[in-house]
């Protein structure tokens, strides 16, 4: 799990320049540089049940060693002289050959998510897991923090998308900005692990979009899209959109500064997607089913999948619509205008808060 073994670090590119791996330290110094990761892992001195090996030696002298794999049923095969007495006294032998077969039953699932850590690295106790679980995430929840903070100081509402690859995201957010852009100023960060494609596809609606190339990181954090923003400068009172990485495990676990992380599930997936990966379906506010226009061709219970969410988050908010046709849309675009006029909203309240502060501050000075 990236949570653990901090997968892609060093490997992520933002557009117009390199993005290198910075560390924070308990005493609150930085340094910053760039780094590779071994992930080589041997399973030397692990029997697995059902794998043993074979030694060959060639006519040069050579030696090589495989592993064989029995599943589900493997075979003995047993040789040995028979010899027969025949009536007028006469006897022969031979060899016979006899096939035994042996069926190895199932002894149940296999689940690596139950310990504390809810994850399994080879070698390495839960305990120290979820310590470096806990020291990878406050580090992005710092960042996390700062981003959030910019946000409401400008009145800037951030959304994070989240979903599995092709389920629609740069789709939807096409649309939604055609639909919006002339209400409002918007800016979009795109992560993806190699290409510009998406972000190509947000500028040609016409507004500013940055791409950030994660490598092999299967997410964004928090660092990535500070230095975004700082690239983007967003305008205040606007909407900043962050279309993640394409996957329903990691970007759950990442903070990335943004007010609502939208899930989006198409009707091209399955209806048990939540129950499968509940932790980002738990971690959203907003559910997204799109591609609804699909629904009378496929074998799809979009009831059972609204009710597989809510068994994982009974306060989730859900939108069924379809980008394509544009069914829908308008409950989520006013949801999105709701959103923007309550940071608007705070961002009133921050301003008057600190021009009353001030004011204070002047009339005890002219007390004094």
């Amino acid at each position: 799990m990236c949570t653990v073994c901090g997968c892609g670090a060093g490997e992520v590119k933002i557009e117009g320049g390199a993005h290198e791996h910075t560390h924070v330290h308990a005493d609150g110094t930085v340094h910053t540089h760039s780094h590779g990761h071994d992930h080589a892992h041997s399973h030397d001195d692990v029997v697995l049940a059902g794998v043993h090996a074979h030694s060959h030696t060639h006519a040069d002298g050579t030696v090589h060693v495989h592993e064989h794999v029995h599943q589900g049923e493997h075979r003995h095969v047993h040789g040995g002289q028979h010899e027969h007495v025949h009536a007028d006294g006469s006897t022969h032998s031979h060899e016979h050959h006899h096939d035994h077969r042996h069926e190895h039953a199932v002894g149940g699932d296999l689940d690596y998510g139950t310990g504390p850590a809810r994850a399994h690295v080879p070698g390495m106790s839960q305990a120290r897991m979820v310590q470096i679980e806990q020291d990878i995430l406050s580090k992005n929840n710092a960042y996390a923090d700062a981003n959030r903070q910019w946000f409401d100081e400008r009145g800037i509402f951030a959304l994070n998308l989240v979903s599995s690859p092709g389920s629609g995201k740069t789709t939807l957010l096409c649309k939604t900005i055609d639909l919006l852009k002339d209400r409002v100023s918007i800016a979009v960060v795109e992560g993806d692990q190699q290409t510009a494609n998406d972000a190509e596809r947000i500028r040609a609606t016409g507004v500013p979009a940055l791409q950030i190339n994660t490598g092999k990181g299967c997410h964004l954090d928090g660092h990535m899209v500070g230095h975004a923003m700082q690239r983007l400068q967003p305008a205040d009172e606007s909407l900043f959109l962050i279309e993640n990485v394409g996957n329903l495990v990691c970007p759950a676990a990442f903070d990335l500064g943004e007010h609502h992380k939208v899930a989006i599930l198409s009707v091209t997936e399955g209806e048990d997607k939540p129950l499968k990966y509940p932790d980002m379906f738990a971690a959203a506010d907003v559910m997204l089913l799109n591609k609804c226009d699909l629904l009378p061709y496929l074998e799809f219970d979009a009831d059972l999948a609204e009710a597989n969410a809510r068994r994982v988050n009974p306060d989730l908010a859900i939108f069924r619509l379809s980008a394509t046709s544009g069914d829908g849309l308008s409950a989520w675009l006013d949801w999105i205008q709701s959103g923007l006029e309550a940071q608007r909203a705070k961002r009133s309240d921050t301003v008057d808060a600190l021009k009353r502060r001030v004011a204070e501050l002047e009339r005890q000075l002219a007390a004094k």
